[in-house]
């Protein structure tokens, strides 16, 4: 196959933020890369990356997508790196033991679309090569994307998922979107602001003593962190909730 390089012809760029969790090797990064604009995504974040950044062997494996590796951000911990986006999908080739919304790479790049195309910050969130994404990793995103594919063998390398995703994104072009979510004068809630929701939801429960076990107590809270994500927010809605734990947590009104 050729290249398919053409500076002459026009560009199309822009969509959801690729932010890949832990990538071992400089050579997948720069496949992802590579893979990401075929179909326009430019903005590719790194979680921790194994051999570190800058990496050589990216810029070898990117095959000329130097506008995703000179503008690649690196973060410490997975919350951080999606902390100022509103909407975040995660790809999982497993069910896992926990409560959540999968959906298809062609329904997500859907519903990506009608959040990109009202202002949302979007992202998707990919996994270390040989283990995927751990639980603590997929409560941070409200919807997960699985790909039906061969039961027996349902494996993909990082850069193939990433261009499965991408691709998907890529195809819903111009199209409508058939749903979304209107906010009226307030907006999606960003990660960051969910993040310390939970944080004051959940030192309220260990004051109360809700959490009887410390053995229990992670399933218990990504259990309420699921539930919180599947309600998409609003920044409006999550001023309400500490409003609601500040109350509950306070004196009540007929107390002595």
């Amino acid at each position: 196959m050729t290249s398919g390089q053409n500076p002459t012809r026009p560009s199309i760029l822009g969509g959801p933020t690729v932010i890949l969790v832990h990538p071992q090797m400089g050579e997948n990064i720069g496949a992802c890369a590579r893979a990401m604009l075929n179909c326009g995504l430019t903005e590719l974040r790194l979680v921790k990356p194994r051999d570190g950044w800058p990496n050589e062997k990216a810029v070898a494996s990117a095959s000329g997508a130097d506008i995703v590796l000179e503008n690649v951000k690196v973060y410490e911990t997975t919350a951080e790196a999606v902390g100022d986006l509103e909407v975040v999908f995660a790809t999982t080739v497993r069910s896992r033991d926990m409560i959540q919304r999968f959906v298809t790479p062609r329904a997500a790049a859907e519903e990506m679309r009608a959040h990109h195309d009202a202002g949302h910050k979007v992202g998707v969130l990919f996994g270390p090569e040989r283990t995927g994404l751990v639980n603590d990793d997929l409560t941070l995103a409200e919807t997960l994307i699985t790909v039906p594919l061969n039961p027996s063998f349902a494996s993909l390398n990082l850069a193939q998922a990433v261009l499965l995703i991408s691709y998907e994104w890529f195809q819903t072009g111009e199209i409508p979107p058939d749903r979304f979510l209107h906010t009226g004068a307030t907006r999606p809630a960003t990660k960051a602001e969910l993040f310390n929701l939970f944080d004051h939801l959940e030192s309220q429960l260990d004051r109360t003593g809700f959490f009887t076990s410390e053995e229990k107590r992670p399933s218990m809270v990504r259990t309420l962190r699921n539930a919180l994500e599947r309600m998409q927010m609003t920044e409006q809605e999550v001023r309400t909730f500490h409003g609601v734990i500040a109350a509950l947590a306070g004196r009540r009104k007929n107390d002595p």
